[in-house]
C-alpha cells in the first residue's frame, strides 16, 4: 500500500482550545483528511509525514457542512473528514508546538 501523504493529510487543525487541551493531555493530534481515507491510511500517513513518531490510535469522524447565506437562499459548505490521531507516550510532533 502506497500512501501519498500530502493527499491524505489536508491541514492541522490547531487553533481550537479542544485541540490543545487534547494535544496536551492526552498525545492526541487533529487533522482535516480526505474523505476517502481510511484508518490505516491516515495512520501510515502520519508516520510518513512525521517520521520520528509512532501513531498508537486513530479517530474518525465526518464533520457536516454549515449552511451559509448567498444573497436571498442558502448554500451548504461541503462536509469534511477529521482525524484524530494518538502518539505513543513521549513523542510529540514539532509541527504543533509552534502554535
Amino acid at each position: 500500500m502506497t500512501v501519498v501523504a500530502h493527499k491524505i493529510l489536508r491541514r492541522p487543525l490547531i487553533l481550537t482550545e479542544k485541540g490543545n487541551t487534547m494535544r496536551e493531555e492526552a498525545n492526541q493530534y487533529s487533522f482535516e483528511v480526505a474523505r476517502d481515507a481510511t484508518k490505516l491510511e491516515i495512520r501510515a500517513a502520519v508516520e510518513q509525514a512525521f517520521p520520528d513518531v509512532h501513531v498508537v490510535a486513530v479517530r474518525t469522524l465526518i464533520v457536516r457542512g454549515k449552511d451559509r447565506r448567498m444573497g436571498r437562499g442558502y448554500a451548504k459548505l461541503q462536509n469534511w473528514k477529521k482525524a484524530m490521531v494518538t502518539l505513543k507516550d513521549g513523542e510529540k510532533i514539532e509541527f504543533f508546538e509552534s502554535f
